[in-house]
């Protein structure tokens, strides 16, 4: 603790407050309004990033791929088995970050290919109601590990 930290606590009544939020930041916390989450039932990150940051009150969920989290393997089954395995990760992160596919107001679709585009579309509707969010959607030359889809958002919490 630096010089200043331990006279802040010397003097605030609210020392106890301070003190706890000391303990918080070391939980993969960076400050009060910047948190990175990260969960065991998706994939972990295959790069230097996160699975999602949280930064006031706002979910930055980075792309999630076909991969099985137990397995860090590609899910069998071509376009529409992968697609249900990313909206699965996704579901999984949001969940770990304290929100739901209901808070989602941006997502971005990658597709390998953009006649898989209905498949995806069908299946990406299913996990929001009726008022999904906005979103773009790309075909790319080449996505990780060669998948066929990605997908990542932002939320709320």
């Amino acid at each position: 603790m630096h010089r200043a930290e331990r006279n802040f606590l010397k003097k605030d009544k609210f020392s106890s407050l301070y003190s706890s939020t000391i303990k918080f930041k070391c939980s993969n916390t960076i400050d009060m309004n910047h948190k990175i989450i990260e969960t065991s039932k998706a994939p972990e990150a295959i790069g230097p990033y996160s699975q999602a940051v949280v930064y006031k009150g706002m979910v930055y969920c980075s792309g999630q791929i076909a991969l099985d989290p137990e397995t860090m393997a590609i899910v069998d089954g071509g376009i529409e088995a992968q697609s249900k395995q990313v909206m699965n990760n996704m579901k999984e992160v949001l969940l770990e970050a304290g929100t739901s596919f209901s808070k989602v107001i941006k997502c971005s679709i990658f597709l390998d290919d953009m006649n898989d585009f209905a498949t995806v579309n069908e299946i990406y509707g299913s996990y929001f109601g009726e008022n999904p969010p906005a979103r773009e959607t790309v075909a790319v030359q080449t996505l990780p590990k060669n998948v066929l889809v990605e997908v990542s958002c932002i939320a709320y919490i």
